[in-house]
């Protein structure tokens, strides 16, 4: 709640006019306790995840497999709707407990590592760099913890439970045990802890580590996907592998960028996978080209 009961008052405490989005904020949060603006977190969560996988699963199941197969990793595997939204439901609900009721009780962690909600708003290039180092932060911890839920007791006991799509979905992305939400919550707001930020970055946090995650699982590799220009990026066929391996995967487990999987080692499964590929279609060109020159030298006599 912003201790100014007006404009003109904002303004005498900042020095300076108030900017657009800074007057639009003072509008919104000036009456809004603390512990309900954090809890726009669960709310922002469930709308970013019912709405931004949606278009991907309609282009899978609306649209005919000819179509979908040049860009979809499996093309063989197309979950029924039926199955998709069952998917949808019990991650929905996983995700209203766990996240709602960490937003409850974590409220107090969260003004004690210093998130504000106050006046000024951060710049556009504040708010990037924080950005990049909650990234950084995430994905080298999200790396370790993840290779420890594929530990025996790890994956038997609760990783399991997201290794059920061995073709993952959009709506997968964050379909997991309860104990594995909470437990990947930790990388996620480590960054935030060790580099304070205001709650709307907070909330930008969130909605770009969610689409992330959703990017990561849409089964699709699109060639005009902007994220191929993001350096060390893995993209949804490095994460898609680790999904087809399942159980006995040792290798990608970076859910962001790739260097921690190629600095430990943790990547010469999908490397040889790729030379395989490579090869496979290196070994395809040559049979056509073969046939072609067989079929004109047929024509030709």
């Amino acid at each position: 709640m912003l201790p100014y009961s007006s404009a003109a008052e904002a303004e005498a405490a900042l020095g300076r006019s108030m900017t657009f989005a800074e007057a639009a904020w003072l509008r919104y949060s000036a009456t809004v306790p603390d512990h309900l603006l954090f809890c726009h977190n669960v709310a922002i969560l469930l709308v970013v995840y019912t709405l931004a996988p949606l278009p991907l699963a309609l282009l899978e199941q609306l649209t005919p497999q000819a179509v979908t197969s040049p860009i979809k990793i499996q093309p063989r595997v197309r979950l029924s709707a039926a199955a998709v939204f069952r998917c949808y439901l019990d991650t929905a609900w996983v995700l209203l407990l766990t996240v709602g009721m960490l937003g409850i009780v974590s409220f107090p962690v969260v003004k004690m590592v210093g998130i504000r909600t106050g006046l000024p708003l951060p710049t556009l290039g504040e708010a990037a760099a924080q950005m990049a180092v909650y990234l950084l932060i995430e994905d080298y911890l999200g790396y370790w913890i993840h290779r420890l839920l594929h530990t025996k007791w790890g994956y038997e006991k609760i990783h399991r439970v997201h290794h059920e799509f061995s073709a993952p979905v959009s709506y997968a992305a964050p379909y997991a045990h309860w104990v594995e939400v909470l437990i990947l919550g930790v990388p996620s707001f480590t960054g935030p802890a060790i580099v304070p930020c205001h709650i709307t970055v907070l909330w930008l946090w969130f909605v770009v580590r969610q689409i992330e995650a959703i990017d990561i699982h849409s089964g699709f590799e699109f060639p005009f996907n902007p994220t191929r220009f993001i350096p060390f990026y893995g993209g949804a066929e490095f994460h898609d592998y680790h999904h087809r391996v399942g159980e006995k995967s040792q290798s990608n487990f970076s859910s962001v960028f790739t260097f921690c999987d190629y600095l430990y080692g943790t990547a010469k499964g999908y490397k040889f996978h790729k030379a395989s590929l490579a090869k496979g279609r290196a070994v395809q060109a040559v049979r056509k080209h073969v046939r072609s020159k067989e079929e004109a030298s047929r024509k030709n006599n």
